[in-house]
This record gives structure tokens, sequence and C-alpha cells, in this order.
């Protein structure tokens, strides 16, 4: 079954989400006034409206309410403009609390009847209390979120080993995995210290050339493997440049040199009993 849908986002960088247009005649750019799980939301429309299958829906779809109306999105920035304090008055209260959490960020619900609060912690945290006191400071419903360590460098942002601000801040909307395969695949280095984002988790544009690799790994032979070259005859393989498709051959005539991957006429299948040293 077909599904019309127009796709809303409610942070510079965050997820996209579908919602039914009601029939509202949206564009991309526009405002619009939303029900999310976390309550009465507004959100921007990113991508034009369309035709989905069941398939692509994960939840039932909710209507847009309405476009926004000049009223919403001065109660919107009136709102993000009380973030400031409202963080100042929750660290107070997690002090006071002896919690052992980070805060990271909160937002008001576009009507303000509700306060979600942003945090992270190593285990779990017995906040009854604190959201108690937070309720009788804002007088306003408190939901507290528990989000983990990628999410929380995604809300304080940074600059990354590469020396730019960090993708999850900037343009990262999803969390793809990333596994130490893909590290060991590229030839990185395996030290911690070197993979890992400001999250402690490994840096998420291993991800981006991962598949550039695999494409590149299938057309090079393997380290001690045999190949024929254009000019030089047959030799073995010492060291493979994934980067450039490349490869150092060593061979009895003229020793070690390199060459690229369509410079070899030959490649023989990698076996173990034949990767022996070429005599001199």
């Amino acid at each position: 079954m077909a599904n019309t849908v127009v796709g809303v986002r409610f942070k510079a960088v965050g997820k996209k989400y579908y919602f039914d247009p009601a029939g509202f005649d949206v564009l991309i750019n526009e405002k619009v006034v939303v029900e999310t799980v976390r309550g009465i939301e507004l959100g921007e429309v990113i991508e034009n409206i369309k035709t989905i299958e069941d398939s692509e829906v994960i939840s039932t779809l909710k209507p847009v309410i309405r476009k926004a109306t000049e009223e919403d999105i001065l109660k919107h920035q009136r709102n993000k403009k009380d973030i400031p304090k409202a963080l100042e008055k929750c660290a107070v209260h997690i002090k006071n609390n002896k919690l052992e959490m980070k805060l990271l960020g909160c937002e008001y619900t576009l009507d303000r009847t509700k306060l979600i609060i942003y945090f992270n912690a190593e285990g779990r945290v017995d906040f009854r209390e604190l959201v108690k006191d937070l309720a009788n400071e804002f007088k306003v419903r408190i939901e507290l979120r528990q989000v983990g360590t990628r999410d929380g460098a995604k809300f304080l942002g940074g600059i990354g080993p590469c020396g730019y601000l960090l993708c999850c801040n900037t343009f990262l909307g999803d969390f793809d995995t990333v596994s130490i395969k893909m590290a060991k695949n590229q030839n990185l280095s395996l030290n911690p210290v070197n993979i890992s984002g400001l999250c402690g988790k490994l840096l998420c544009c291993i991800r981006y050339e991962d598949d550039t690799y695999k494409e590149h790994r299938k057309q090079l032979p393997k380290i001690h493997s045999f190949v024929t070259t254009t000019n030089e005859g047959r030799g073995k393989v010492i060291a493979v440049n994934i980067i450039d498709r490349s490869v150092r051959v060593q061979t009895k005539e003229d020793g070690i040199k390199s060459y690229n991957v369509e410079d070899l006429k030959e490649i023989e299948e990698f076996d173990i009993k034949k990767s022996i040293v070429i005599e001199e």
C-alpha cells in the first residue's frame, strides 16, 4: 500500500521523519507544526510530498497539524532563548541531588507543556527526586532522557582529529555501524587513541571509505602471492597500496619495483605453500 508523506526535521542536524501532509501543500524549507512522541513540535520540511511503500514507514504516520504561523515561530524562538537559563537551573538541581550524570541539553515542546532534558551517565540513575525538584522549579511536565555517548558528542559538538567540526554535529543525521573490521580493512592503526572520536567510539568517518577499500581489495593481489608483470615477468607481492591500487613486487632479475594493478598480466591465487622468498 502506498502512503503520501512529507519529510520533516526538527534540528539542523537531525533525523528525517515522515508525516502525513493531511492536505496541506507544504514545500521544502517551510515550517510546520506536528505531534511527535515528545509532544507538539515545530519542524522544517526538508523533503517534498511524495509517495512511499508501507515497508518504508517505521511507525504510524501522524498528520501535519498546520503550517506554522508567525505566532508559532515566535513561541519556538522564545523557547530556544530560554534554554541556557533552564540548563543552569537543571545543573544546580543535579548537583544538589548528588547525581552522577552529565547534562547535555534540554528543549521545550512548542506549547511549553513539557521540558525534555537530555543527559549521559555510566549506568542507571535514580532521578525520581530530581524530577520532582525540576517540576516544582519549571511548573511543567519533566521528561529525562538518557542518551548514548555518540548522541552526547552530537549535542556538545567539538573538533575532530582531522581539525574539522564533528560530522555528527554538522551534517550526519544517523549513526551507521562502524566496526574494527573496517579499520583493519583500511590498514589503520588499531590503537584506540588513533581510531576513536571524542565520544570514545570508533570514528564515524571510517565508514565513509569502507566500500571503496572493499572494491579496491578485490582488484589487488594478496601479500605473498605471485604475479606476472608486463615487463619483468613473475614476481612476489611484498606490499599493497590500496588507495592508489598499486603493489610492490620482488623479482629475481630487477629486485623490488612498484606496479599499478593494470600493469599486472596475471595474478596467481594465493597459496601459503608457494609463499617463499624469491632467491637471488
